[in-house]
């Protein structure tokens, strides 16, 4: 299964009735992406989202993230982290598992090839990282006989990664970019207001339709109501012409939102 252009993400969606509902809603309008992580804390309540919504298990992408701080990065405890996810999701299989920060016990030697022995096994369908520098992303496929399918960064139009969406380009992988509405801060960024305006639609469907725009690409909005989540699925059907892309290409700024959790290779 592919990765679809856009997705829900989940992050800070703590409260369980509200993230169950706002799972279950996503899927049943459309969305077929759902991202989760070992450090939000909801995988319980993403599983209950999933299990409830009247759609396939096949046909939902399910992607979440070990993370050093909650069982360890080393070989056994990333197969320990997988099984205690798995668990909490209610589901046999994950879509995609990645390395959430290359922090802590990270070792890409000792890290990867337990990434491996997970695809071998049938509980991961694909490997990917998050918050990595190119640097590290070659480090990490040295050692990886998997091909790496994801890459996970920050990404909007007030920090547009145009290195990473490069490599992710020539290396055929794919950059899905969480924040993508930078926060909340393109809703007032005048470049994309602009351009919001000239179509008629929510500063919210520009951002997102920008990143689309780019090969490669996925999005991971996160949204809890019904018309966000609505809102945000439109993007997909939004064509920006070359005019509207130049002009948040060049607004020029790296803003970041998300705090680094100790990676200073990200301040590049």
């Amino acid at each position: 299964m592919g990765l679809p252009s856009i997705g829900l993400g989940t992050w800070q969606n703590t409260d369980r009735d509200t993230c169950i509902e706002s799972v279950q809603t996503a899927l049943e309008m459309g969305y077929r992406h759902v991202d989760t992580a070992q450090y939000y804390g909801n995988e319980e309540a993403v599983g209950e989202g999933i299990a409830s919504a009247d759609v396939p298990r096949e046909e939902v992408f399910v992607g979440s993230k070990v993370h050093a701080e909650k069982f360890g990065l080393e070989h056994d405890e990333v197969i320990e982290g997988l099984e205690v996810t798995l668990d909490r999701l209610g589901l046999e299989y994950l879509d995609l598992l990645y390395v959430h920060w290359p922090v802590g016990n990270y070792d890409a030697p000792e890290t990867m090839p337990a990434f491996d022995e997970l695809v071998d096994q049938g509980l991961i369908e694909h490997v990917g990282v998050c918050n990595f520098s190119v640097e590290l992303l070659e480090e990490a496929t040295d050692h990886l006989e998997s091909p790496l399918f994801a890459h996970q960064v920050e990404t909007h139009p007030l920090l547009q990664q145009d290195d990473l969406i490069a490599h992710a380009q020539e290396q055929g992988y794919n950059h899905v970019a969480y924040s993508p509405l930078a926060r909340g801060h393109v809703f007032d960024l005048p470049e994309v207001v602009a351009v919001a305006d000239k179509h008629g639609v929510s500063p919210s469907q520009v951002s997102l339709a920008w990143l689309l725009a780019h090969d490669n690409v996925s999005v991971i909005p996160k949204a809890t109501s019904e018309a966000h989540i609505r809102d945000n699925l439109g993007a997909v059907d939004l064509d920006l012409d070359s005019e509207d892309i130049e002009r948040i290409d060049n607004i020029g700024r790296t803003e970041r939102y998300v705090e680094r959790d100790g990676a200073p290779w990200l301040e590049e």
